[in-house]
């Protein structure tokens, strides 16, 4: 059985995480909206949480990787990703 409010416990705390990115002008556009899509797919009520966290995981590992992103932004990227990694699968 899943615990439902501990995984919304983390996908709340991802987007909040992901807001700060949206907001931080230091941060280039395409990886601003980049987190703003994963925020998007983090708040879908109609998908279960493991498929939002695989989503999520598989577009923040793509834009860490990006040679533009500030060094502070990716910690809190990589952060996130860890975060979601814990939503237990099934």
């Amino acid at each position: 059985m899943v615990n439902f409010t501990t995984a919304d416990k983390v996908l709340k705390q991802c987007v909040e995480v992901l807001e700060r990115i949206m907001s931080d002008d230091a941060v280039p556009r395409n990886i601003r909206r980049s987190a703003e899509n994963v925020k998007g797919i983090l708040m879908d009520e109609k998908v279960s949480e493991a498929i939002k966290a695989a989503s999520a995981i598989s577009i923040l590992d793509e834009i860490s990787n990006d040679p533009n992103i500030p060094l502070h932004t990716r910690t809190l990227i990589w952060n996130v990703a860890s975060q979601l990694e814990t939503i237990p699968v099934g």
